[in-house]
């Protein structure tokens, strides 16, 4: 079975719609931080309006299996690399 299958249908076997709803309003309700419920909010505004997968679907399983597991790797602060560092590291293109 694919790798973003067995996502798909762990997430399905946890989380029907109305709990997602009612998880997701209630992570906002007891969010303390101003700036990372703007970016939430943001998100969500600018995604409202889009189709689900016409993106991922054009991607080869492979694809989508990699970038499922750079999101996932993103996540980790331990993977992540300062914005300085990276301006020190190319300083001669910037």
């Amino acid at each position: 079975m694919p790798f973003l299958s067995k996502i798909r249908i762990f997430e399905e076997k946890n989380m029907n719609t109305i709990e997602l709803r009612n998880n997701f309003h209630h992570l906002i309700d007891n969010m303390n931080n101003d700036n990372l419920l703007s970016k939430f909010y943001s998100i969500m505004a600018s995604m409202k309006d889009r189709t689900d997968g016409k993106l991922i679907g054009r991607l080869t399983e492979e694809e989508q299996e990699e970038l499922l597991r750079a999101d996932i790797e993103s996540n980790d602060p331990a993977n992540l690399i300062s914005h300085i560092e990276i301006q020190k590291k190319h300083k001669k293109w910037l």
